[in-house]
């Protein structure tokens, strides 16, 4: 059997850092969306090993690539000897800040669930999902969503208004360590008084809620993250901002037309990417067969 799954990117509208807990982890409040981005993976079962096949030679093959985790932690709750195939064809780039490795994670669990004929219930994933990463049991549920905890204690958040989404993403590697590393929660730059409550009360305006405590910390790493934030503004966005701990930037415009003019405009700089994509919205359902 063959199962094919696309496996979205996702982007932080508001990302706000609210504490370091003792385990050396973050609490946050953020509002993530999924988006059309995607990576696809294509998965056929097997007796047994795991392997991965990818197309960026760069990725790890192992253990510590987090799809191969998924399929192990699946094949564990399962209970019985099984094996599977996965091929992976990268499309969204690597560490800057859009969730690729945790969607491909939590994509082979819904995929291998799938094949198996559903054993498991969104919520045990969901908890397989959490062994894995902060951000993989977005990628099983509702999008948009508010996250808190550490990333994985998630609320859908469906008001979202409809935007014209373009990514810019950068062909440098940001190390999300390094960014938490160097974060001074003292000089974090989102306004306090926005809390879930006004979140669920209020909706979501980009004119307001656009923030992300970790943008400052990257930028001084990569300062042209600035630079593409002030090129998106003076195209005509509502508003620009830097996703997860970067340093994918994007834009946010009310008409598909307006963002495509933005996107042959922009300055960027040689091996830049540029991507116009649309939220995407409900439960996870991007699951083929064959």
């Amino acid at each position: 059997m063959m199962v094919r799954i696309l496996s979205p990117a996702k982007i932080n509208l508001f990302l706000r850092i609210t504490g370091r807990r003792a385990d050396g982890y973050h609490n946050l409040l953020s509002l993530m969306c999924r988006v059309g981005l995607f990576d696809e993976i294509r998965l056929r079962l097997a007796s047994a090993p795991v392997r991965l096949e990818c197309s960026d030679p760069g990725l790890p093959r192992g253990e510590a690539n987090l799809a191969v985790r998924a399929a192990l932690i699946f094949f564990e709750a399962l209970g019985r000897p099984a094996g599977v195939e996965i091929s992976l064809e990268k499309r969204i780039p690597v560490s800057a800040g859009l969730g690729g490795g945790s969607s491909n994670a939590a994509s082979v669990l819904m995929g291998l669930n799938h094949a198996h004929g559903a054993p498991f219930s969104p919520r045990r994933l969901k908890r397989m999902a959490r062994r894995l990463g902060a951000d993989v049991p977005f990628f099983i549920g509702e999008s948009p969503a508010l996250a808190s905890g550490i990333g994985d204690v998630l609320e859908p958040c469906p008001n979202l208004p409809m935007f014209h989404i373009i990514l810019v993403c950068p062909p440098f590697a940001v190390s999300t360590a390094e960014v938490y590393g160097r974060l001074n929660l003292r000089l974090t730059n989102c306004p306090k008084q926005i809390t879930k409550a006004r979140f669920k009360t209020e909706g979501f305006d980009p004119r307001r809620h656009l923030c992300n405590d970790l943008e400052t910390v990257t930028q001084a790493l990569h300062p042209e993250i600035l630079s593409v934030k002030r090129q998106l503004l003076d195209r005509g966005a509502l508003g620009a901002l830097m996703t997860g701990s970067g340093g994918a930037v994007f834009g946010l415009f009310r008409r598909a037309r307006d963002a495509r003019q933005a996107a042959g405009a922009l300055a960027v700089a040689a091996g830049w990417r540029l991507f116009a994509v649309e939220p995407l919205s409900g439960p996870a359902a991007l699951i083929r067969r064959g």
